[in-house]
């Protein structure tokens, strides 16, 4: 990126788990549907601490990913980053098990006065991630709503029209 965008759009998740993929998937499709001036997409996939050094002087950051909380799979949860950035137990902690919520928590301590003003977090109740799993068709219903959502409020932000 030469020059840092408005937004950022980050999709993390392992697109080789099935749901888990929900992010980086949902990503390609904002990519194939046209992003308004001023919105970048990234695929976090499955690398934490990139989504840090991202998000440097990015004043709004959307996070995107699956979550597993029990409730009905395709249910899309919207957060405020500053519910989930408190760092969590770092015991054991390694760069495989370095998810986005440890991201935030770094990027907070690590950007300083560089950290996003703004972070949404949207999560995607998954139904299968197991390794080989295909994308469940109650996943790939949300993602559509929400890349539909994304991008209305995207192009109403940015003035640009939808089409």
């Amino acid at each position: 990126m030469d020059q840092r965008p408005e937004t950022l759009i980050v999709g993390c998740g392992n697109l080789l788990r099935g749901d888990d993929g929900a992010g980086p998937v949902l990503i390609r499709r904002l990519w194939d549907a046209g992003l308004p001036p001023g919105v970048h997409c990234a695929d976090g996939g499955t690398g934490g601490m990139d989504v840090a050094f991202q998000m440097r002087g990015v004043p709004n950051i959307i996070l995107i990913d699956a979550c597993n909380s029990g409730s009905k799979p395709g249910t899309i949860f919207k957060l405020p980053g500053t519910e989930v950035e408190q760092l969590p137990p770092l015991t054991g902690i390694n760069l495989h098990a370095f998810r986005w919520d440890h991201a935030l928590a770094f990027a907070r301590w690590l950007l300083k006065d560089e950290y996003p003003e703004k972070i949404t977090v949207y999560l995607i109740e998954a139904s299968e991630t197991h390794v080989g799993a295909p994308l469940s068709a109650s996943v790939e219903k949300a993602i559509e709503e929400l890349c539909g959502l994304l991008l209305e409020e995207l192009r109403s932000s940015s003035g640009v029209a939808a089409g």
